[in-house]
């Protein structure tokens, strides 16, 4: 008898390629007759990236017996997209794709900040321009500039649409040409992508509340305390000052809304695969109108399972990769920031060329101001050595602050390998930071704090936190002069650690604390507000006089933008961790394509010694050159002053 092989059984994303391209072909065929070329591009990008996507979507949303027609809604999604897109931004993915390491360039430096309070609306960030070629910025993230609801909406994070801007800042029209204009001098637009949840007042909040069947899915909503009482066994609170768990009554609509956040923030139910293809839609839209870079918002949160956390679950990275399969079709251009404010070990697994190119690194500019505080760098030590690396490809954003809280995000394991009780820590670092304990420098504000678990985070200015407001308002010039050089070292670690630096605009001329917010209604219980002021332009135009403040400060601060953009050795994102013989003293190599730089900060106001011998280990010679100072240091013993910083190379 004639034995038969099993005939071998096809792949199903490429079966299902084959049944859905003929229809697409179909439905464009009049744009494919008039620009074949365009039409043959995207059909081989959506070939290269469609199995990707394909088996990223079937164990979400496989099981439902319309998952095809999902699927096909959401292809239609992206080659409407496509036909849209721009020829400029079309030759931008081209470029991009040509040089995909482009953000890991030395000469990067990103600048971040509010439309309104920095320049009143769009207008006003174009005519800047000229102020961030000088500052050397190639990124700009620039804060919501959305429409949001009246009052309070978290600074613009409670989303009312995602393709309109808020009126009194300008149109979308208007956020095209900045984003075309800041590209023509060298700078990226980055904006937000709060995915996670809308606003109560956007047009599907508006219709699921209105009892819409189709809208109501788009959301979390639950007719009784049944189903949110079995979730919030397993849920942290994040907003406990606002509202107990994760869920408001609405009584108009008799439900229970899922609000991690605030009550007027929607969570969205990502198990619905029109919520996906609707949010696909937005993403691109966005990046039609020029945006480079997208800071995808609260990553965490986005899957929901009963039984768990609700954070950090493996659907939200498979529906974050499969956005990024979204954006490789239909806009390769564009790249995702991550936001993950949790424990590095979980920061870390966001980040990958296959979902966000780029991370926050909330544990660096943790333990930069943890440093400061202790006079000691153990942490942050061992912080660079075990957990900087990055998968190729891939880089840091770093920052000392943004225009959120800071939260204590260092393991609890990795203190206790150094001795350090993680909990009574926190409980230090919230006391000095807010100048309860003794001798503090800092004048920052608790926020959030919870007196059940004593967490707390804290909000206030660089230079606020950073002693000079204490200094200027009680103390000598002597202390002044610590501060400004508090706030060039640790701007000086994270322009040389590699990645994106970001400055938060108004940093650079040493912006106090803002004690106005008090006065306003809308702001009064978020102290975050005391950290974002409106730009001050009479005081930036004091940042050429080397005798004033704004002067010190922001000089000081090009020295060392300047030092990083003349440094190759700075490019990328390699970094090794070197021994200096003080916990006081943080030291680093950098090395790109034979080339090295050894930097050295002292985080103490106390004189430190690095000996001649330690040098040496790292590959410098008898002599060296110190390209902060550009002074040329023979061989010797390395005494530092008070929060010195130190770029060395080899003479």
């Amino acid at each position: 008898m004639q034995k038969t092989t099993p005939t071998a059984s096809v792949d199903p994303a490429a079966r299902s390629l084959e049944r859905l391209l003929p229809r697409l072909d179909e439905r464009y065929r009049r744009f494919a007759r008039q620009k074949p070329q365009e039409w043959r591009l995207f059909r081989s990008r959506l070939e290269a990236n469609f199995p990707r996507l394909f088996n990223l979507l079937l164990p979400l949303y496989g099981g439902q017996y319309d998952f095809f027609y999902h699927l096909e809604n959401l292809l239609d999604t992206l080659a409407q997209a496509w036909i849209e897109r721009r020829p400029d931004l079309k030759a931008l993915d081209e470029r991009r794709e040509a040089d995909p390491g482009w953000f890991q360039s030395n000469r990067m430096l990103g600048g971040v900040g509010y439309v309104d309070l920095y320049a009143g609306n769009l207008d006003g960030i174009r005519a800047k321009i000229p102020y961030f070629t000088e500052l050397g910025l190639t990124y700009l993230h620039l804060m919501p500039l959305f429409r949001a609801p009246e009052g309070e909406n978290d600074g613009g994070y409670a989303i009312s649409s995602y393709r309109e801007v808020d009126p009194r800042l300008g149109s979308m029209a208007g956020l095209a040409d900045l984003a075309g204009e800041l590209r023509q001098n060298g700078i990226s637009l980055v904006v937000d992508f709060v995915f996670n949840h809308t606003s109560n007042e956007h047009t599907w909040a508006l219709q699921a509340r209105a009892g819409d069947p189709e809208y109501l899915e788009y959301y979390l909503t639950f007719p009784d305390r049944g189903m949110p009482d079995a979730y919030e066994k397993t849920l942290r609170e994040i907003f406990p000052d606002e509202h107990p768990g994760a869920f408001t009554y609405f009584a108009d609509m008799q439900r229970w809304v899922w609000t991690t956040f605030h009550s007027y923030q929607w969570d969205l139910n990502y198990r619905n695969p029109a919520v996906f293809t609707a949010m696909a839609g937005e993403l691109l839209a966005l990046a039609n109108a020029g945006v480079e870079v997208l800071r995808l918002d609260a990553v965490a949160f986005i899957w929901k399972q009963m039984g768990t956390a609700c954070e950090n679950l493996p659907e939200a990275h498979r529906i974050i990769q499969a956005f990024n399969a979204v954006a490789r079709i239909a806009a390769p251009a564009l790249l995702f920031k991550s936001e993950a404010i949790v424990h590095p070990d979980d920061v870390a697994r966001y980040i990958s060329l296959d979902e966000c190119q780029l991370s926050y690194n909330p544990l660096l500019m943790a333990l930069l101001w943890e440093s400061l505080a202790t006079r000691d760098v153990r942490l942050l030590d061992l912080s660079l050595r075990e957990r900087y690396q990055l998968k190729p490809g891939c880089a840091w954003v770093n920052y000392v602050r943004v225009h959120d809280d800071i939260g204590w995000t260092f393991s609890d394991e990795d203190a206790a390998r150094l001795g350090i009780e993680a909990y009574g820590h926190r409980r230090f670092l919230n006391d000095f930071f807010t100048g309860r304990f003794p001798g503090s420098f800092a004048r920052g504000l608790p926020f959030q704090e919870n007196p059940k678990t004593g967490d707390c985070r804290i909000s206030g200015t660089c230079a606020s936190l950073a002693g000079l407001e204490k200094a200027v308002n009680e103390e000598t010039e002597r202390e002044v002069e610590l501060a400004i050089r508090r706030i060039l070292l640790i701007y000086a670690v994270i322009l040389t650690t590699g990645g994106v630096p970001l400055i938060y605009l108004g940093d650079e001329i040493g912006t106090l604390n803002d004690y106005a917010y008090r006065n306003d209604p809308r702001k009064l219980n978020d102290s975050r507000w005391v950290h974002r002021p409106a730009a001050d332009w009479e005081r930036m135009q004091r940042r050429s006089d080397p005798a004033s403040l704004e002067g010190r400060v922001y000089q000081g601060l090009q020295r060392l933008i300047q030092l990083r953009k003349s440094c190759p050795a700075l490019t990328g994102g390699h970094l090794q961790g070197i021994e200096t013989g003080s916990t006081r003293v943080l030291g680093y190599l950098r090395v790109h394509e034979g080339e090295q730089a050894l930097i050295l900060a002292n985080f103490s106001e106390q004189p430190q010694i690095v000996p001649a011998n330690q040098l040496r280990l790292y590959g410098l010679s008898y002599h060296f050159t110190d390209l902060v100072s550009g002074v040329e240091i023979p061989y010797g013993d390395l005494h530092l002053d008070a929060y010195d910083f130190y770029c060395l190379q080899g003479a």
